[in-house]
């Protein structure tokens, strides 16, 4: 090489503090809960659109992409945005299309690959793909001229190729992939180092954060990590970009990457807890719906009179945690409109239904109105000592 870069060690630059392996520990069992709990299929869904939405919105955000939210769902769904985002618009498609295209690959057909330059190559034409002028670089080639970025000057464009083989060699050779089975740790660690090397080597003229986390979630994806959880560290990144940016700075500067493992390890902890949130509420409205099923079978007293199903469609329709008025019953959902709007139910209906509920213990009395019992539910919960002893 023209120039040694004493960052680029292709060596453990790193230590594991006493907090990050708790964190990792963590992540690791957040990640186990999260692949053994069932999920229902429509929160299923929802939750993989949400980590497809977030993971293109926050990975193409942080290059200086303005789509929102209601925007990317609008790609999401095929709606063509105005003439003036059609580069944003394809921006994000391009990340969604490379996230579904490695989805198919490893979680549905089994096909996972080393990190190679072949495979750094066809991830960054993915990213670059019909960007035209919008894109500093050819989409699947390596740079042929020298970048600055901010106050780092990235390494001289004769010595990338050189420094990519040996990024791909050391991969092969520090974590073993395909010859022993990686712990998490292992999948994790590697996952943030290789994004940061690429940052470091900067191997295209242009699209290379995007290359950088688009490898960083094959790897976790190839490890085992839920797909649901695929968005979380590009979409921390993105929420916490200066801190991103300075860790980035600081590993540089010291040569280090122990304080940048740490601070990707507290978003992913993070993240993956406030996915399994989410799984947990589907499950608790899954055993509420249940224990209503339940409930209402223990009072049967015929499947088709139109009272019992009334009032147990009703129980099935509430809100879990906000409360109601007997008048807002017919506003809940548009089942309630429509059974409250039969010929013959009136307000009076209304009312009886909502106090037989409150008799069999699924709705409770407010000043204001009625909410769901709910706690009948969670006094099921295994008990255990409480925090303040």
């Amino acid at each position: 090489m023209s120039i040694q870069y004493p960052h680029l060690l292709f060596r453990r630059n790193w230590v594991l503090s006493p907090y990050a392996l708790i964190l990792l520990g963590q992540c690791e069992a957040y990640v186990q809960s999260i692949n053994n709990t069932p999920i229902l299929p429509q929160h299923y869904r929802s939750l993989m659109k949400v980590a497809l939405l977030k993971g293109a919105q926050a990975t193409t955000a942080i290059e200086g992409n303005t789509l929102s939210d209601e925007e990317i769902t609008k790609v999401m769904d095929n709606i063509k945005l105005p003439p003036s985002k059609e580069y944003q618009e394809i921006e994000v498609r391009n990340i969604l299309n490379a996230y579904n295209e490695l989805l198919n690959e490893i979680v549905n057909s089994g096909i996972d690959q080393l990190i190679s330059k072949e495979l750094l190559l066809r991830f960054h034409k993915m990213v670059g793909k019909d960007l035209g002028e919008h894109f500093a670089a050819i989409p699947g080639k390596l740079r042929e001229a020298e970048v600055v970025v901010g106050r780092y000057r990235c390494p001289d464009h004769r010595d990338v190729p050189i420094l990519v083989d040996k990024l791909c060699q050391w991969l092969r050779e520090e974590f073993k992939f395909g010859k022993v089975d990686l712990t998490f740790s292992e999948v994790v660690i590697q996952a943030i180092v290789t994004h940061v090397y690429i940052e470091w080597i900067h191997p295209f003229g242009d699209g290379n954060g995007r290359t950088g986390r688009l490898v960083e979630f094959y790897i976790l994806l190839r490890g085992g990590t839920p797909d649901i959880a695929s968005h979380i560290l590009s979409n921390y990144y993105n929420s916490t970009r200066t801190a991103y940016y300075t860790q980035l700075e600081k590993a540089t500067e010291t040569k280090d990457l122990s304080k940048f493992i740490e601070y990707a390890l507290l978003g992913f902890r993070d993240g993956l807890v406030q996915t399994l949130e989410v799984i947990q509420q589907s499950q608790f409205l899954n055993t509420w719906q249940k224990f209503i099923y339940d409930k209402f079978d223990s009072i049967r007293e015929s499947s088709q009179d139109r009272v019992f199903r009334r009032q147990r469609l009703l129980a099935l329709e509430l809100p879990l945690e906000k409360e109601f008025t007997v008048s807002q019953v017919s506003e809940l959902s548009i089942a309630l409109a429509k059974v409250y709007s039969e010929k013959g139910v009136s307000g009076k209906t209304m009312h009886r239904d909502v106090e037989r509920l409150v008799d069999l213990e699924l709705l409770l009395k407010t000043k204001t109105g009625y909410i769901a019992n709910t706690a009948i539910l969670k006094s099921m919960i295994a008990k255990r000592k409480s925090s303040n002893g």
